[in-house]
């Protein structure tokens, strides 16, 4: 069986390093100021779909630009590492040890992804990831079918795991079941609405839930 995971907010707490770096590059471009809430409703589409989604009336070069700050000020943040959520590092060994297959599935840059798993020591821990800025942002099925075609994995074998509506839509695009998380950027309620197959409050619940299934 195949389980993809989401990243932010799924796996590592940095929700509220997105909402800071995003803050800190609109006010750098003097842009008109945005609540927090609507920064982190955007969490987990790629970068420019985000943008475009917070300011859609704004030109291209102003995006642009705040693409721009953006990926600078939280690689400025980014220094100090993200947190990850509890239970995490024992839920991935416990589903690896039972010859599970892991995948990443993320809004995030190939550059963002690599660096942050490359602080974790997890360069090499999953068995295929895909970025938003190399296929298609969420949730846009693409990601999810490139990764059952290099890990030749059916649909009905593999389980999308994540904390938004953005990926519970992703994986409805292509007819794969979906866990919700709890925890993460999207309310219980909201991603409620996108049939997910279950919905867990702790990474270990889904090592359960996963394990229970073979």
């Amino acid at each position: 069986m195949l389980v993809i995971f989401d990243w932010d907010g799924t796996l590592i707490d940095s929700t509220g390093k997105i909402v800071g770096a995003m803050q800190a590059a609109i006010e750098g471009l003097g842009l008109p100021p945005l609540e927090d809430a609507p920064i982190q409703n955007i969490i987990g589409l790629g970068l420019p779909e985000a943008i475009l989604k917070l300011y859609p009336h704004e030109p291209a070069s102003v995006r642009e630009s705040l693409r721009v700050g953006y990926s600078k000020a939280f690689v400025k943040a980014d220094t100090v590492p993200c947190e990850l959520y509890g239970g995490v590092e024992t839920t991935l060994a416990s589903l690896k040890n039972a010859n599970m297959q892991l995948a990443v599935a993320t809004g995030k840059s190939r550059k963002g992804l690599d660096r942050q798993l490359a602080k974790l020591g997890w360069a090499d821990y999953f068995d295929a990831t895909r970025c938003a800025d190399e296929t298609e942002s969420k949730p846009s099925p693409l990601m999810l079918q490139q990764l059952l075609h290099e890990l030749d994995v059916s649909v009905d074998r593999a389980l999308m795991v994540g904390d938004t509506e953005y990926d519970l839509l992703m994986a409805k695009n292509a007819g794969m079941a979906s866990v919700g998380v709890s925890y993460g950027a999207h309310s219980v309620a909201h991603l409620q609405t996108f049939d997910p197959v279950v919905i867990v409050d702790h990474m270990s619940e889904l090592g359960n839930y996963v394990l229970g299934r073979l």
